[in-house]
């Protein structure tokens, strides 16, 4: 299973399309080219990133407010894509910093007592990290836990490598009176951070799919139907799964549990005013943002606005799992970057092999060349499949004039996202020279 990783080089390596010239009056007022003396250089201006002050709420956004539905994807963010539209491209950023700040909150220190905890309270986890007047207030700190059976060896490794249950997050809900006067409705974020422990990298590895548990299938018939037609029900990645349903004993509660209690115990609180539940998180976390949206829908059936922004994301489940996202009407919107490899496993998705004109990548990374038709049918119904769910939108490393030979680590980093998110323009018109802002200190 570990070996297939080193393959991947071939999937990065994209041909490069010569794009039509674009001028724009942003880029006319920046012609001047921005080039750096050494790679060493861009990789020591990406570290920087990560402490800049983030920027104070979008002012462009106004109009946010009529619209709030199809900027949260009730139309699949039809013609707000490409090109980008200005106040998505605000909401996007918006909810990367949150995942930011779940990130700045965890303690990555090994030697700390605190470490793979919260380092902050609630009440002023957005200021410390950056976020002062985001208008929403963290309700919740959310752990997960690993439900990996230790292996023998664990008791000589040192204590940090075998921590069980970690801080992935956080629940927010927007109490400020203007701030949901602008957005339209009161909005409940849930904030999921990436891999950082070892126990969580070693579940990232387990990528077989597994039926969804009972109590995630929201009609028992849809089970039975499938069994009837011989196809077989939603099925998720294993141990993303298992990080969002595990428990290490019966005091702790799993993911799943202080998912539901939280937003049960708001949809209480809020009962009766326009309330909308945006899942963002970057890798690992994107993965488990998918499946907390897909999960709240099922328990809360009312819960009338489900998106899912989610960026660097793996893929997730299989093609039954994508139909009944669609179903329930959770939406969901991918942000990839496609130098990032991060975003191309697991492996063997029947939409490549419709993309990559029959030249097939199969689960262990080689190229399979034309496959026949009838094993691209046979394939198409594979149970095992993954398939990719929601509306992407599709950034690329190479566009930036920032990012030349980035590195696959940095291409896979939050801030890289962000800072694509922020220059992108259109497919045809790929960046804007004026966006820079996550990359350099100004």
């Amino acid at each position: 299973m570990l070996h297939h990783h080193h393959h991947h080089g071939s999937l990065a390596t994209a041909t490069k399309t010569t794009r039509p010239m674009c001028i724009t009056l942003i880029q006319q007022t920046a012609t001047k080219k921005h080039s750096y003396s050494s790679h060493d250089e861009t990789l020591r201006k990406m570290e920087r990133m990560m402490n800049l002050p983030s920027p104070p709420l979008s002012s462009s956004s106004e109009k946010v407010g009529k619209r709030w539905k199809e900027y949260q994807g009730i139309r699949n963010w039809d013609g707000l894509l490409d090109p980008l539209d200005d106040n998505l491209r605000a909401e996007i950023l918006r909810y990367g910093h949150f995942v930011e700040a779940a990130y700045k909150s965890f303690e990555f220190d090994p030697s700390s007592p605190n470490y793979a905890n919260c380092r902050f309270p609630k009440t002023t986890l957005f200021e410390r990290c950056g976020l002062p007047n985001t208008g929403y207030k963290v309700t919740k700190h959310l752990r997960a836990t690993s439900g990996i059976q230790l292996p023998n060896w664990i008791d000589k490794a040192p204590s940090w490598f075998g921590t069980q249950s970690s801080y992935v997050g956080y629940v927010a809900v927007c109490d400020n009176k203007e701030e949901i006067k602008r957005l339209g409705r009161r909005d409940v974020v849930i904030a999921f951070r990436g891999t950082t422990t070892c126990l969580e990298w070693l579940e990232n590895l387990r990528a077989n799919l597994t039926l969804l548990p009972c109590n995630m299938i929201k009609e028992k018939h849809e089970q039975n139907v499938a069994n009837n037609n011989g196809n077989i029900g939603p099925m998720v990645e294993s141990g993303f799964l298992s990080l969002y349903t595990s428990s290490v004993n019966s005091s702790l509660m799993s993911l799943q549990e202080m998912v539901r209690e939280e937003i049960g115990r708001i949809l209480q609180i809020y009962d009766g005013e326009p309330l909308s539940l945006t899942v963002t998180g970057h890798s690992l976390g994107a993965a488990l943002a998918t499946l907390a949206a897909y999960d709240a829908r099922v328990a809360f059936p009312k819960l009338c606005s489900t998106t899912v922004i989610s960026f660097g994301g793996p893929r997730v489940g299989n093609r039954s799992f994508r139909t009944s996202l669609d179903k329930q009407g959770t939406k969901v919107l991918r942000i990839v970057n496609c130098d990032d490899v991060i975003t191309k496993v697991p492996g063997f998705v029947f939409d490549d092999m419709k993309n990559s004109g029959g030249d097939v990548v199969n689960n262990s990374g080689f190229h399979v060349a034309g496959l026949p038709s009838w094993i691209q049918k046979r394939a198409e119904e594979a149970p095992w499949m993954y398939s990719e769910v929601g509306e992407e939108l599709r950034l690329s490393s190479r566009d930036s004039p920032y990012l030349k030979g980035v590195n696959v680590a940095t291409c896979h980093d939050l801030n890289t996202y962000l800072h694509l998110v922020d220059g992108f323009v259109s497919s045809t018109c790929p960046f804007r020279s004026t966006a820079k802002r996550f990359l350099q200190q100004r």
